[in-house]
């Protein structure tokens, strides 16, 4: 399959704020805060690192009343600092209080998250998601309509459990649960168009933290209904445990056409950046050939043939130099995300992977001649000798960039 002309599943277009999700538009990375929403100065400088790492809609949580009344505060600060990415208020419990007390504030949100498993209990649950989709209706707001496992309506789940055992052939406890998620999501959404709240105003999540179950629930609800999918697996980890779980999660739906926006959610380590989960979402999308968001720089992994030391500075120098020249680059140089750039440690595959590139050099490896070819548009164009390498081949790129992305 090329990952170029993947055939993404028809779903409504759902505009949040600045930003259209599903139909025809690019897959939109969002994220979410982990600060105390109501201390305003701390959450909109997050919101402000969040967006400028590329989230193109920022969650934040919506807990209390001191919460949603800081929220237009938070849209000032933003507006003042020309950021103007879409803010979505994360509803569970009190979400029907909250919004039919504090509906000016709530108008400032771009999109309200409510988790029907945390609505109410029994006669409550309807009355109080009817409450949060009139204040929506009446706001003009887009709805998610996200499930959880970990948070799932729990009546629903015991009565899909009664009826099971009493099949002569039971499902296992996993199926019923993925039946359950699908079930809680479609239920709500379809009560919410009952209340008034058009289709293009929904988007769904049905969030688990089994990537095989995570990507079954996913491509059965991508075929019985329409509505935009939010992709992202719930509780991913931290490190290395969430990047590769999200990815393995992700990747095989993205490469189906399915999923309109999509979440990493990474534990954030100690001081540690919460922009890191925006990264990783993005390099998932550009591995796929679904969205391009810096040059891609390809090196090798360095074996005993490599001068290791030389080999890895400058795939590092020069993934650097691409990170920090890349705002003036994207405004000066459009189409230069989609730049392909390969570093290389040896003779064995360098010259191949350099052809293969737009631009690329080939350093020597132990014991080879002590030159380093550079490769334009797969022809060889110059050897770079001595000891000044890294500053020649970053001039020869910047040439390269000029010439070829100068509007």
């Amino acid at each position: 399959m090329s990952t170029n002309n993947i055939n993404r599943r028809r779903s409504y277009e759902v505009k949040v704020g600045n930003v259209s999700v599903g139909g025809n538009n690019p897959i939109v990375v969002q994220s979410m805060t982990d600060t105390n929403t109501s201390e305003i100065d701390k959450t909109t400088n997050q919101i402000a690192e969040l967006a400028q790492a590329g989230s193109e809609i920022v969650r934040v949580t919506v807990n209390d009343s001191d919460a949603i009344q800081a929220i237009p505060y938070i849209k000032d600060n933003l507006k003042k600092m020309n950021i103007e990415v879409p803010i979505v208020g994360d509803f569970h419990f009190n979400g029907h209080i909250l919004l039919n007390k504090y509906q000016s504030e709530a108008a400032h949100l771009d999109k309200f998250r409510i988790n029907p498993g945390n609505v109410g209990k029994k006669n409550k649950k309807d009355k109080n998601f009817t409450t949060m989709i009139e204040v929506a209706c009446k706001l003009d707001k887009p709805v998610r309509i996200g499930v959880n496992w970990g948070s799932l309506d729990q009546e629903l789940l015991a009565s899909n459990l009664d009826a099971n055992n009493k099949l002569s052939k039971p499902k296992t406890l996993d199926e019923i649960m993925c039946e359950s998620v699908i079930t809680s999501a479609l239920e709500n959404a379809k009560l919410a168009e009952q209340i008034g709240m058009g289709k293009d105003k929904i988007i769904i999540s049905c969030k688990l933290s089994k990537v095989n179950m995570l990507i079954d629930v996913y491509k059965k609800i991508s075929e019985i209904c329409s509505y935009a999918l939010h992709l992202g697996l719930t509780e991913a980890g931290s490190n290395e445990r969430g990047i590769v779980y999200s990815a393995c999660a992700l990747g095989p739906l993205l490469l189906n056409g399915i999923g309109d926006t999509i979440r990493v959610s990474l534990t954030t380590d100690i001081n540690g950046n919460r922009s890191k989960e925006v990264e990783v979402a993005k390099l998932i999308l550009q591995s796929l050939g679904i969205r391009y968001f810096l040059p891609d720089v390809t090196s090798c992994p360095g074996c005993g043939r490599t001068s290791s030391d030389y080999f890895q500075k400058l795939a590092a120098d020069i993934d650097q130099h691409i990170k920090i020249n890349m705002p003036s680059w994207k405004k000066e140089y459009p189409g230069v995300e989609n730049l392909k750039i390969s570093v290389m440690g040896c003779i064995v595959n360098g010259p191949g992977e350099s052809k293969h590139a737009d631009i690329g050099i080939s350093l020597p490896g132990r014991g080879e001649n002590p030159t380093a070819p550079v490769y334009i548009d797969g022809k060889k164009n110059v050897t770079l000798k001595g000891g000044n390498i890294t500053n020649e081949f970053k001039e020869i790129l910047f040439n390269y960039i000029e010439n070829r992305f100068k509007t």
